[in-house]
């Protein structure tokens, strides 16, 4: 249960909470595991009256399931989800303990305030505000948290949409991460209301030489080959390919900033802190991530790979792999460790709708704008479903806050009365769609 503490908000106290879970996930089946930290929001559901289940198909990799009945059961059901897991955080480059839960300056730091155990908080406290008035949301609730997110949710997400399809049956949308916060738009704010995401493909490079003695003349290194093969795919300036919901997105950011639409990178330069997050979504991005070589340094290796992360356009992903063998070099070998669909949903609808007005509710006359995110969610398992999802963690921030940065950064953290916000603007939402 939450720990106590009179002096900061019940959302801004479970998610320190769950900071304080080092749920770290390496990759590639190396995890601290999501257990502890899944128990703990069972725990908190129990005590709203709810029965959660759970799921564990691998030792430690832990989901939670909830489902709350709805005043109009012949309406679908909604899904709100996120993910228990975080990406590792070195110590020594923080300024605080990235797992102690720590309030400074007003803000929550800690590995997981930005991604996402923020959005987990305000899940769970928006649904205990309505129920414990007495009240009941105006359709059946599914709440989902899964393990393994950070590494594609391959033993989480895509897991329990194959053996607990149950879980969500009559749900057709579905609530997550990486939406409606603010940003900087000239003088202006707007905010970011998720409705796609880029596809995934996580590559693997493979030189392949000549092992010889360090000191030898050799025109076949491995690594050499490697390295500039890495270098020129890592300098590739992709070109702006807009989709619908990014030329949407252009043409509001531009009437707001006064820039060019014509220029879609001007455009993204014009949203201050975000231009990075937001330029990602207009094009193919492929970096770098890995480098595996040698085992003495006085000795040649006979191979040498690279771990680049692709993110490209829903659609695009046979064309991109074209054109990353012909960028890297033909004797460079291209494997792909891991794939995943890419999402696009209409920005329209009930759901979108009510959205849209539960922020204006909030922060009266603040625009709302569609956007296509460069990462992705564990929306694209539940799209196998035929789930549409949507990236809705509400968030008024300061200007000049690099959030975005934040996603898998250093000093990771989130404003105090940004969780509030979240949390108002959330049971807002579950009390009226």
């Amino acid at each position: 249960m939450p720990t106590p503490d009179a002096s900061l908000p019940e959302v801004a106290r479970i998610a320190r909470d769950l900071i304080r879970f080092d749920t770290t996930n390496h990759g590639g089946g190396r995890a601290n595991g999501e257990r502890e930290a899944a128990e703990y929001v069972g725990e908190y559901l129990r005590s709203l009256g709810l029965e959660p289940e759970f799921y564990e198909p691998i030792p430690r990799r832990t989901n939670v399931c909830a489902r709350i009945p709805g005043r109009d059961r012949d309406k679908p059901a909604l899904i709100l989800h996120g993910h228990l897991d975080v990406v590792p955080a070195v110590a020594d480059d923080w300024s605080v303990d990235p797992f102690a839960g720590e309030i400074r300056d007003g803000m929550l730091w800690g590995r997981g305030a930005v991604d996402m155990k923020d959005m987990d908080a305000m899940i769970l406290t928006s649904v205990a505000d309505i129920l414990r008035a007495g009240e009941r949301p105006e359709r059946d609730l599914v709440l989902a948290f899964f393990a393994d997110e950070e590494n594609g949710g391959v033993e989480g997400s895509a897991l329990v949409v194959e053996n607990r399809p149950e879980w969500f049956a009559g749900a057709t949308e579905a609530i997550s991460e990486v939406g409606g916060y603010s940003i900087a738009a000239g003088s202006d704010r707007a905010y970011l209301l998720q409705v796609g995401e880029k596809a995934l493909l996580w590559i693997r490079l493979v030189a392949r030489g000549r092992a010889a003695h360090g000191s030898s003349l050799n025109a076949d290194n491995a690594i050499t080959t490697l390295a500039e093969a890495v270098a020129r795919l890592g300098r590739t300036a992709w070109p702006v390919r807009l989709t619908d919901t990014t030329a949407a997105m252009v043409d509001a950011l531009a009437r707001l900033t006064g820039t060019d639409p014509a220029d879609p990178d001007a455009v993204a330069a014009s949203v201050g802190a975000a231009a990075g997050f937001v330029g990602a979504t207009l094009r193919t991005t492929t970096n770098p991530t890995g480098l595996t070589a040698g085992y003495k340094h006085n000795v040649i290796p006979d191979r040498a790979e690279a771990l680049v992360d692709v993110r490209v356009l829903p659609g695009t992903e046979e064309q991109a792999l074209a054109d990353i063998r012909r960028i890297v070099d033909p004797g460079v070998e291209v494997e792909t460790v891991h794939a995943d669909i890419g999402l696009e949903v209409p920005f329209a609808g009930d759901l979108v709708d009510a959205m849209v007005a539960s922020l204006g509710r909030h922060d009266p006359g603040v625009p709302v704008i569609p956007y296509l995110m460069g990462g992705g969610t564990d929306n694209k398992a539940l799209a196998a479903l035929g789930i549409r999802g949507y990236g809705f963690a509400p968030l008024r921030l300061p200007a000049d806050l690099d959030f975005t940065g934040m996603f898998h950064g250093v000093d990771e953290r989130v404003p105090i009365d940004a969780l509030v916000f979240g949390q108002a603007v959330l049971t807002d939402l579950l009390r009226t769609y």
